[in-house]
């Protein structure tokens, strides 16, 4: 009999190259990793902004990091308590939110005294006040007798009964010739050119000046503490003036005359 051909076998089916069967068995875990970084970051973000809001909160919105402590400075004729009182600052409000430009004006404006304040915050629960006062350079007497004092710049920023020590008064006694100028130059003008002169002298001849005597424009002088006059003119070239008076002052005399500068004189 002819031999019957056996059935064919499927051959079996190998692995792919570079595969193996562990490997066929093991699910792919990239996406579902991906997934998880996503959702990880996103729950990280949310935790930040709640952290966020809550920081803002605290500093901006709660009393947490509000004010409690307002320290004065650099007060000399003032009290800290007249600052304070000016500076109306809320005790309790959150402190970064505290209106630095509105403390510092109202400070100006309720005290005339003040020439400058800093107005600075330090958490966490401090604002602090630092102030610098007017120095006076002149003391205008005024017709009830009190006195105003002006700082360099031509502020009068305050009325006192009696002038300060070693602070130049200034006296309205005009001559004839005077009254007949007032309409050129009024008595503003004569007494902001006595202060012109009183910032125009050296510290120690300014402290040794008892009064500025206004008699006209053109007629200034000063009483100097020791009995001496000084005649001074007009305030034009004050300047001059004053290093010319300084030098003279060196020789013991009875009358300065600086009136004209280049060529001064005095009189024993």
């Amino acid at each position: 009999m002819p031999d019957r051909a056996a059935p064919d076998r499927a051959a079996p089916e190998r692995p792919a190259a570079g595969r193996t069967g562990s490997e066929r068995a093991v699910p792919a875990a990239g996406a579902a990793g991906l997934r998880l970084s996503r959702r990880g970051f996103a729950v990280i973000g949310v935790l930040l902004a709640g952290l966020l809001g809550t920081v803002c909160w605290l500093v901006y919105f709660s009393s947490v990091l509000g004010v409690r402590v307002v320290s004065v400075s650099g007060t000399a004729v003032l009290t800290p308590a007249q600052v304070l009182a000016a500076a109306r600052i809320p005790l309790g409000g959150p402190l970064e939110r505290l209106d630095t430009g509105a403390v510092r004006a109202r400070v100006l404006s309720a005290l005339p005294r003040v020439a400058q304040v800093r107005v600075s915050t330090d958490l966490p629960h401090t604002v602090r006040l630092r102030i610098t006062e007017r120095v006076a350079v002149a003391a205008v007497r005024g017709s009830d007798g009190r006195f105003t004092l002006v700082d360099p710049t031509g502020v009068r920023f305050a009325t006192v009964p009696a002038a300060p020590a070693g602070v130049p008064v200034v006296e309205l006694a005009l001559s004839a010739a005077g009254k007949g100028a007032l309409a050129d130059f009024p008595e503003t003008a004569l007494v902001d050119g006595a202060v012109q002169i009183a910032k125009a002298l050296p510290p120690r001849v300014a402290k040794d000046t008892g009064v500025v005597i206004v008699h006209s424009y053109d007629d200034m002088e000063l009483q100097l503490a020791g009995g001496a006059t000084v005649l001074w003119g007009s305030p034009e070239r004050d300047a001059r003036k004053a290093v010319v008076l300084a030098a003279l002052l060196k020789q013991n005399a009875r009358t300065y005359n600086v009136t004209a500068p280049d060529d001064p004189a005095l009189r024993s």
